[in-house]
């Protein structure tokens, strides 16, 4: 490895450029590799001018229209392509230097953004690859800031809406709903790909659609409604139509649905700012499965002597033992001083309690939540995440809403993998020793399905295959017991490079960020505070942790690459 500064190290990359032990300023790399163009004769070093342009950008990436749906059609995106790099180079014309590490940090996000739609255009081709990019109707919100896995720009989402319908929301039902049938006719002219595990599974999301769509129209405040009766059937009618055209081309489909590791890796680093390779993630997989295992048999045997955890099994237990979970998790983290207690924790929290569910129904979540939630519900540090976006929005225009292409799935899905293990060593298990098995068992089967996605889009396995690493290294046979949850995982995973590893891989990059966080302050004589680390966590926002990183410590060594 050689020591660059952030921009020259993810620059590397993009550009196939060599590396020099010359350190750079961001500014002077940008004007090294920036293409002159008419923006150029103007570099502005204002910092207004990036959230100008970042607006501009925002615009442009939402697709026109064609027939009253996102046009995703080869023809629209290559005449928008020109554009698309003049607002490249626009960015590249901005003088950074001087600027503070915080906007220095927003430009790496626009950036970083930019290249994910470069990366869609050429490699991923959701629109062309993947039908499941076509499902438009979403009956929950994500527990991350935007949809899991490429998603399109026109959907209907239903969590929004209260029934009875108002008069200004039957108007928005209405127009979100008229867009399902335009778009499933224009998918079965874009979906030309050959990506078989693809587009076998993604079937399945699309029939769903219609089982929603079915679930809306009984509503009885729906059923009255001639006007929105007649949409929802024709949405139903279409999506009937798509599935049928999808059965019918999936049996001439046999190509690999992985991009590649190359193809991988520079996704990684340019696009999700993730420091790593595919090799690098595949290690640090495999030790934490092997650490994962190892000390789940060592708290086994320690705790040998104790009684088993028992399950709840029945609704009322079931109810006590939540409502205990919440108020033992939301109590713990602020009484030790853990991290600044909102006013919205507990109630972002109570809405995601959940339910009992018989044994013979339950996932491989809903198996450790019925035993004690509370390692589940520090991965619900998700819905404080949330409830800070929606109440507390970030200062900055760029950060204050979701980052586009899952580019936040280090900082919020590594964020609420590690903490179930950090709040387990800050002590949130020490009424109950037998939980922290289900901690490790947890981090195990995080650490196997990502290794399985690995594989998937090396494509040295199929994603049936990357399933079976997922439920054969899960401890307890946990992963066995619905297959569901296993297909909806590995299919997600396959959809959208990096997120099945950001669990694990955001974790490590966090544990990072803390150690040298905890090391800066000891350099400077400062005691270190964990509930000062979690709040300056919070206040950074939503973006990836290798920038947190960086704005946390004021330092980037922790961005150098291995040569290409």
């Amino acid at each position: 490895m050689k020591t660059t500064t952030i921009l020259l190290s993810l620059l590397v990359t993009l550009f196939f450029s060599c590396q020099t032990d010359k350190k750079e300023t961001i500014a002077e790399t940008q004007t090294k590799i920036a293409t002159p163009t008419k923006i150029e004769k103007f570099i502005s070093k204002d910092y207004s001018a990036l959230v100008a342009l970042f607006k501009e950008w925002r615009t442009f990436e939402k697709p026109p229209l064609l027939d009253g749906a996102p046009d995703y059609t080869v023809e629209t995106f290559e005449k928008r392509w020109p554009r698309f790099k003049e607002l490249q180079s626009g960015l590249q014309s901005i003088d950074t230097a001087n600027w503070s590490v915080e906007n220095q940090v927003d430009w790496m996000i626009v950036w970083a953004e930019m290249n994910g739609y470069d990366f869609n255009h050429r490699i991923l081709k959701p629109w062309t690859r993947d039908p499941a990019f076509y499902k438009s109707v979403w009956s929950y919100r994500s527990d991350v800031p935007a949809h899991e896995g490429p998603t399109h720009h026109g959907t209907t989402e239903l969590w929004t809406y209260t029934f009875p319908l108002s008069t200004t929301e039957r108007t928005r039902l209405l127009t979100d709903l008229k867009i399902i049938a335009p778009l499933n006719n224009q998918a079965k002219k874009n979906l030309t790909g050959n990506a078989k595990d693809l587009w076998i599974t993604g079937i399945r999301d699309i029939q769903y659609q219609s089982v929603v769509l079915n679930n809306i129209q009984k509503q009885t405040t729906i059923k009255g409604d001639a006007a929105l009766v007649s949409v929802i059937n024709d949405a139903i009618d279409s999506t009937n139509d798509l599935v049928s055209w999808l059965q019918k081309k999936s049996k001439s489909k046999t190509g690999a649905s992985g991009i590649g590791k190359d193809n991988y890796t520079w996704y990684l680093q340019n696009v999700h700012l993730v420091p790593l390779t595919w090799d690098d993630e595949v290690m640090i997989l495999e030790r934490e499965l092997a650490r994962a295992w190892t000390s789940l048999k060592l708290e086994e045997h320690r705790n040998r002597r104790l009684p088993e955890l028992v399950d709840a099994n029945s609704p009322a237990a079931y109810n006590k033992m939540a409502d205990e979970a919440a108020k033992s998790l939301i109590t713990f983290l602020d009484q030790e001083e853990i991290v600044t207690v909102k006013p919205y924790f507990d109630p972002a929290l109570r809405e995601h309690l959940g339910e009992f569910v018989p044994k013979e129904k339950r996932n491989f979540f809903l198996i450790g939540e019925h035993y004690d939630p509370r390692p589940l519900y520090s991965h619900f540090y998700h819905w404080f995440e949330l409830a800070r976006m929606d109440t507390e929005p970030h200062k900055s225009e760029i950060r204050k809403g979701p980052l586009l292409y899952n580019i936040f799935d280090s900082r919020n899905e590594g964020t609420a993998t590690a903490v179930e293990e950090m709040f387990m060593q800050a002590g949130l298990y020490d009424d109950s020793p037998r939980t922290k098995e289900i901690v490790y068992i947890m981090i195990a089967q995080r650490a196997a399905r990502g290794l399985g996605s690995l594989y998937a889009h090396a494509n040295e396995m199929t994603m049936e295959e990357a399933g079976g690493i997922h439920s054969e290294y899960t401890p307890r046979g946990w992963m066995k017991t619905e297959k569901e949850l296993l297909i909806f995982e590995q299919h997600l995973y396959l959809r959208q490079p990096g997120y099945g590893t950001s669990y694990i891989t955001g974790k490590y990059l966090l544990e990072n960020a803390l150690a040298d966080y905890a090391k800066t302050q000891e350099s400077q004589n400062k005691p270190f505070i964990l509930k000062d680390f979690f709040d300056t966590l919070n206040s950074i926002g939503n973006i990836p942790i290798s920038l947190t990183h960086w704005e946390m410590t004021g330092s980037n060594n922790h961005l150098q690459f291995i040569d290409n």
